[in-house]
């Protein structure tokens, strides 16, 4: 699994300039069941995404498609881990 933490560079009205982009963006990665869920970081600085079954490398090469880091919206950290626990929930 991968953590993929986003932190905006550029004010937040730079951001919804290319929300909608962003959601195609990451709906493509859900259809693929590569995306398992993503969301805003609270307060507003950028965002998570939990990738499965892809590793580091492949999360580099899917976040390129992103057009936050296409227009240079976001920087990007990319934490590969392995679940050793997790709720049954999940």
């Amino acid at each position: 699994m991968v953590i993929i933490s986003l932190t905006y560079k550029k004010p937040i009205e730079e951001v919804e300039k290319h929300i909608k982009e962003h959601i195609t963006f990451l709906e493509k990665y859900y259809s693929q069941n590569k995306f398992v869920f993503s969301g805003r970081k609270d307060p507003r600085t950028g965002g998570i995404i939990l990738a499965n079954n892809v590793t580091a490398i492949d999360a580099s090469d899917i976040i390129k498609e992103d057009p936050f880091y296409k227009h240079q919206i976001a920087d990007y950290e990319i934490i590969e881990f392995t679940p050793t626990k997790y709720d049954k929930r999940f």
